[in-house]
């Protein structure tokens, strides 16, 4: 742990939107596509930053479900990025002895990467240090309607129609993050002052914590920035100060 953080809480689990590759690349004279593979390399390196660190969960929003609307280059560009940086990812989890999930509704993807994925998931699931967790092709709305449709087939095939017993922890159980911490920081680069459909039941007593620094150029030292702020909160949820 670097001296800045020192005596500090580290967030047991930190959330975060990667924004601002596009941006990056424009201010560059490049392509949109040199700006993801970019953030992509951000990744690999804030994961180890965060292992390093002590972080228990790091949930990184890798592509969201409106995220198919881009043009079809642009996706076709981003699909074959997951497939380059899955293996990059698997080789970073090995060395940092991290567990990695993966979030959202998979079927639509290729089944070569459907295949990676599964590899990915299922080589480091042994691993015992940070879990790392990817939301692909995830939004928050989506995964809170597959989570009742969820609640709505298991009360079919007990054979009852009654809902009254339906509690916060039912519907947590059946979130795509069942048995996972809600995120106790979530981090947006960029500067864009929204949630995007992220994790929308999780978050609900999150830090937030945004910065201008656009994802491509995110460091360890803007990592420390977010826990030092994080770390002036008053953490009550939702009860008052004695």
């Amino acid at each position: 742990m670097g001296d800045r953080l020192e005596g500090k809480v580290i967030p047991e689990h930190i959330a975060m939107i990667l924004d601002g590759n596009g941006r990056w690349a424009k201010k560059r004279g490049l392509p949109r596509v040199m700006g993801h593979k970019a953030g992509c390399e951000a990744v690999e390196r804030i994961v180890r930053v965060c292992a390093d660190l002590g972080v228990k969960y790091l949930t990184v929003y890798g592509f969201s479900t409106e995220n198919w609307k881009r043009s079809s280059e642009e996706v076709g560009a981003l699909m074959d990025l997951f497939r380059v940086y899955l293996k990059k990812l698997l080789k970073v989890a090995r060395e940092e002895n991290c567990r990695c999930l993966m979030i959202g509704d998979k079927t639509r993807f290729a089944p070569d990467i459907i295949a990676g994925i599964d590899e990915l998931t299922e080589e480091t699931r042994q691993n015992s240090g940070m879990t790392f967790i990817i939301a692909i092709n995830y939004g928050g709305r989506d995964e809170l309607r597959r989570a009742v449709e969820k609640i709505v087939n298991e009360t079919k095939r007990r054979d009852s129609d009654s809902f009254s017993a339906v509690t916060e922890q039912m519907i947590s159980n059946s979130l795509d993050t069942a048995g996972i911490p809600d995120p106790d920081l979530l981090i947006r680069t960029s500067g864009e002052l929204r949630v995007s459909n992220f994790l929308l039941w999780q978050i609900a007593y999150s830090e937030i914590y945004v910065t201008e620094t656009l994802w491509p150029d995110f460091d360890k030292k803007a990592l420390e920035d977010a826990v030092l702020s994080y770390n002036t909160r008053d953490r009550r949820f939702g009860g008052r100060k004695v």
